[in-house]
């Protein structure tokens, strides 16, 4: 899957990348819990230091996306969230701070088809490259699915439609940072050296199970929601890899630090990358809900998306480093 809204076609989404604003042997493990902060409450897990193999083993990817070229790469260790921020966790950055989102400042959000919940004058927007994504007048991370939607229930979701700059902002009031993009892979990869997924090769468990939230059925219009979720589940619904990471592929795209360039890997440092020097659009990882082999199948370890940092949407969050 591809989104660029982050999901848009192989791997950006190809057509899940995250879509532009509308206004339009190597490893070692290590899962030991810290005590969280006051202010940012998500359980956290070691990453050791040492060396990686980052880039897509297998051909996956599309080229232009840069995944494709396999490299060695070593980072110091560093600690991240379990989890996704949550909708929970980031209210109450909302109400320490009183932080109004890019989303709100400009008065919409992408909203995908089948989950708006808004009046049809609120909405304002149909790319047409991209027509399952629907601008929303009123859509933000309070009102994921548009105005007449809310946050009950979904408190343990991840929170969505916040821009890379949003993501920023917390992390400047929790004191932490976004991760890089070669430390959101390797912490995504766990101790399995170029799998496909956190847990392995194989999408579906030897069960026939579900082992992240992806798009079931045909894409865009009918979703058979044989894992139980249209749009986004609760961060801790799917298996953690073996550091204790939570859903780090499908779900939501994540926010990383680093600029995007799809021939970085071609030049990147061997030693603690951290993307280049400047750029246009932000890295995301993981892929999202609306991935699906028809279109984009970046919910995998290697696949990378991007978008502009003061894009939203209803289907990319973020996970946060320590400093």
């Amino acid at each position: 899957m591809s989104e660029h809204h982050p999901d848009g076609a192989c791997c950006a989404p190809a057509s899940d990348r995250t879509q532009p604003r509308l206004s339009l042997p190597i490893v070692t493990t290590g899962t030991a819990a810290h005590s969280a902060t006051a202010s940012h409450s998500i359980g956290q897990k070691d990453v050791p230091g040492g060396t990686f193999v980052m880039g897509d083993s297998y051909g996956d990817g599309r080229e232009a996306d840069g995944e494709c070229v396999v490299h060695e790469v070593t980072l110091d260790a560093f600690t991240i969230d379990e989890t996704s921020v949550t909708n929970d966790d980031f209210a109450k950055f909302i109400a320490a701070t009183g932080h109004r989102t890019e989303a709100e400042v400009f008065g919409d959000s992408a909203v995908f088809h089948l989950a708006v919940q808004a009046e049809r004058k609120d909405i304002i927007g149909q790319p047409p490259a991209v027509p399952w994504w629907l601008g929303v007048a009123g859509a933000d991370w309070a009102h994921p699915n548009g105005p007449l939607s809310s946050l009950d229930g979904i408190g343990d979701h991840p929170v969505t439609h916040v821009s890379w700059n949003d993501a920023m902002a917390y992390c400047a009031w929790a004191g932490r940072r976004l991760p890089t993009e070669a430390e959101w892979e390797r912490a995504s990869r766990g101790s399995l050296v170029g799998a496909r997924y956190p847990w392995g090769d194989e999408l579906m468990a030897n069960d026939g199970a579900w082992q992240c939230n992806i798009w079931q059925g045909q894409f865009p219009r009918v979703n058979t929601q044989e894992d139980g979720w249209l749009t986004t589940a609760p961060v801790r619904t799917y298996a953690p890899n073996d550091l204790g990471l939570w859903q780090t592929v499908g779900n939501v795209w994540e926010w990383c630090s680093d600029w995007y360039d799809e021939g970085y890997y071609n030049a990147s440092p061997a030693i603690n990358p951290t993307g280049p020097d400047s750029g246009e659009s932000r890295v995301l990882r993981g892929g999202s809900y609306l991935c699906h082999d028809s279109y984009c199948n970046r919910y995998r370890n290697a696949a990378r998306s991007q978008n502009t940092p003061d894009s939203s949407m209803g289907n990319a969050g973020f996970r946060t480093v320590a400093l």
